[in-house]
């Protein structure tokens, strides 16, 4: 009997937890896609110091690799006639702290592309959470189960920005369209602001980068006549003259030493105060979404690499977007849409703008 009762047991957790499962990836998409393109056109390089001789400079096509799933309601203005995702969407509204509809949405999505020679990998993921309670269940204006929760990982190879975030807010609605948030986030990244270069530099503000490539394994070697050649860690020769020694080599060597260093440090969690919000409004002809978010003050936990240090002191982060639109009539519409992020001093934006004529 007990063995019986048991069994009832596990079927029915097992059952109810394939349930929630199947609500929770309800209306969800799983896609893969592989896109290519040319690349820019080979260039011509010409040297004339033994002869004439031209080189050529290839750069290989472009391509992306995506793989994702996402479940985000689609807002009145998207288009809702695409049959497939290739990976190369780009949904401003995806960055809006609050969605659609209230519940669950995310988006788990990683991009490995090769763009102008460049190889880089994108990922973005997030789990928005949205609760708003009923009429039947609260009518004050302020309700505490009115909140949005939102837990997301951005890396984005081209800006060079990568970071954790997490935010709880309270969200106080105003009414239908428009409603203000307030609450705590925390992001965890590596310590942007931190200068590897600075313990290199000599008092005048130059830097002293013959001794640093000398640290990092560089060597010279003189002739006795004047000439001298440079050798990487490696023993490849790099350079013939002190021209090209600080022109090309120098250059390399300190790119590869700030990333060396700036990897070896551990990531650092900021905790800061954030308010934000939000307007959707939409009509078929016209359509008008909008949301901000500002974070004024940041705790300063201390630390070596903290970015209080850097900055001296507070700072504002902030980031935010705009979706419009407006139809003259049958034939004439215009659209603006973009969004804008800095964090740390560090700014990345995409933005889109034009018109649409429809000719019959």
């Amino acid at each position: 009997m007990k063995k019986l009762l048991f069994l009832i047991l596990i079927f029915s957790t097992f059952n109810s937890y394939s349930q929630d499962l199947k609500k929770i990836f309800k209306f969800a998409t799983f896609y893969t896609a592989a896109n290519g393109g040319t690349s820019i056109s080979d260039v011509d390089v010409y040297s004339v110091t033994d002869g004439l001789q031209t080189t050529t400079i290839e750069t290989p096509f472009d391509y992306s690799l995506t793989a994702g799933i996402r479940k985000i309601a689609r807002f009145g203005y998207e288009n809702r006639a695409n049959t497939f995702y290739d990976g190369t969407e780009k949904s401003f509204s995806d960055a809006t702290t609050v969605g659609k509809v209230k519940g669950f949405e995310f988006l788990f999505e990683v991009d490995y592309k090769r763009q102008q020679g460049e190889n880089y990998l994108d990922q973005h993921h997030f789990l928005r959470y949205v609760s708003e309670c009923g009429n039947d269940k609260c009518t004050k204006p302020l309700c505490i189960k009115n909140f949005t929760a939102k837990i997301e990982y951005l890396q984005d190879g081209f800006a060079d920005i990568e970071y954790f975030e997490a935010s709880e807010r309270y969200r106080y609605k105003y009414n239908n369209k428009l409603s203000f948030n307030l609450g705590a986030v925390q992001r965890l990244s590596e310590p942007y602001g931190y200068d590897p270069l600075e313990e290199w530099k000599l008092s005048n503000g130059n830097l002293h980068y013959t001794f640093l490539a000398l640290e990092e394994g560089y060597t010279m070697i003189f002739d006795g006549q004047g000439n001298v050649e440079y050798f990487d860690p490696s023993g490849n020769s790099v350079a013939t003259s002190t021209e090209v020694w600080e022109a090309i080599a120098i250059p390399e060597m300190l790119s590869n030493y700030t990333e060396k260093k700036r990897n070896q440090l551990n990531n650092t969690i900021q905790h800061s105060l954030i308010i934000g919000f939000d307007y959707y409004h939409y009509t078929k002809t016209f359509w008008l979404h909008s949301w901000g978010n500002l974070m004024p003050y940041h705790l300063d936990q201390g630390g070596e690499f903290s970015y209080h240090e850097y900055n001296e002191g507070q700072w504002y982060d902030y980031s935010g977007g705009l979706i419009l639109g407006y139809k003259f009539d049958k034939h004439l519409g215009v659209f603006a849409e973009g969004k804008y992020n800095k964090y740390w001093n560090r700014e990345w934006h995409d933005f889109s703008i034009g018109m649409n004529y429809v000719i019959f």
